[in-house]
């Protein structure tokens, strides 16, 4: 990890979640450098998408030396603005405004940061939007609903020249980073493979079908950037992570990305030069779920250094021990990391 993440990292603005604008200081305009903690003046924030990742936001945004003020809440369902300000009121003791459309919020030059935590489909294009309206970005992974995406959002934070950070929260885990700098100083001798995985239980999802638009929902402005069409049931709320292409990323962009990223971090590589995947629908066949819920990808790496992907949405086998994590092996030994732990074997020690 080069030294402006490190510093990325530790300097955190809001550090329960990851979001941090310190690291752009030297690019920064006058105006947003004076927002940083110690200067004058507050960051201002808004939040769309007050779904299941809103709790992790309520403590940092509460805490009186994150020097933060909540100006916007912004969803598309009523009743997510209506439960997010009831909840938020426990915390905060003002009123951030209600809004259901991000133009609007991006359309307030007050707001210096955008939460986005909307779904995948909106990643991309609503962060390219907020940093063309000037806004510096924290969006939940993945950072994008395609690669094609990907690129434009790095192209934009250059443009605009602005910082972003996707929601990969394990990079500022205190354990995490204390491992792979031990494997990066020669714990292990040289890292030569990291295998990711996620196992889960998921059950039977509905069918879709043809159903009204819930109350309170604005079906064409969820729909974004994607192709419209009519609403089905039990798409607007969680499912939509499986009902097709045109929103989720299936269980590799829903957590494989967290994994991913640590196997990448350890063995220092950056893009592979072949990749090989094994992807299927093996369980619940008649059920609505339209995507892989089993998946194995193999990326191979200069140096012969090759990431294994093993991703299991609706099998809860614990293959490694866990339900989720990264095993890392060198040539001197080997290192089991997680959201919680890590332990290595070095030679012939036992874990």
């Amino acid at each position: 990890m080069d030294n402006k993440r490190r510093n990325f990292i530790k300097k955190a603005t809001l550090a329960g979640v990851g979001v941090s604008l310190s690291s752009g200081i030297n690019a920064m305009s006058a105006k947003s450098y004076n927002n940083i903690i110690g200067a004058n003046d507050r960051l201002n924030v808004a939040i769309a998408g007050l779904g299941r990742r809103l709790n992790a936001f309520k403590p940092p945004i509460a805490a009186k030396d994150s020097n933060v003020k909540l100006l916007y809440l912004c969803d598309v369902m009523e009743s997510q603005r209506t439960k997010a300000l009831k909840d938020f009121r426990e915390h905060i003791d003002y009123n951030p405004a209600l809004e259901n459309d991000i133009r609007r919020v991006l359309d307030d030059k007050n707001v210096d940061v955008l939460i986005n935590a909307t779904p995948d489909h909106w990643h991309a294009p609503g962060s390219i939007m907020a940093m063309k309206a000037g806004k510096h970005v924290y969006v939940e992974k993945p950072c994008s609903h395609n690669m094609y995406e990907n690129e434009q959002l790095v192209k934009a934070a250059k443009q605009y020249n602005k910082v972003v950070q996707m929601g990969n929260q394990q990079r500022s885990s205190g354990h995490t980073i204390e491992i792979i700098n031990e494997i990066h100083n020669g714990l292990i001798g040289k890292p030569y493979k990291a295998v990711a995985f996620y196992n889960n239980r998921r059950g039977q999802v509905p069918l879709q079908k043809p159903a009204p638009v819930p109350t309170g929902l604005d079906w064409d402005l969820w729909q974004g950037p994607a192709p419209r069409r009519e609403y089905t049931s039990e798409t607007w709320d969680y499912n939509w992570h499986w009902y097709g292409w045109d929103y989720g990323t299936a269980e590799a962009g829903n957590n494989g990305t967290h994994e991913l990223d640590v196997a990448r971090w350890a063995l220092q590589v950056d893009f592979p030069q072949h990749v090989y995947v094994e992807a299927e629908k093996r369980h619940f066949l008649d059920d609505g779920w339209e995507m892989y819920d089993d998946m194995e990808a193999t990326f191979k790496f200069p140096e012969n250094k090759i990431i294994k992907w093993d991703g299991k949405s609706r099998n809860n086998y614990s293959t490694y021990g866990s339900g989720r994590g990264t095993v890392i092996y060198g040539t001197e030994g080997s290192v089991f990391v997680n959201r919680g732990t890590y332990r290595y074997m070095i030679e012939a020690v036992n874990w």
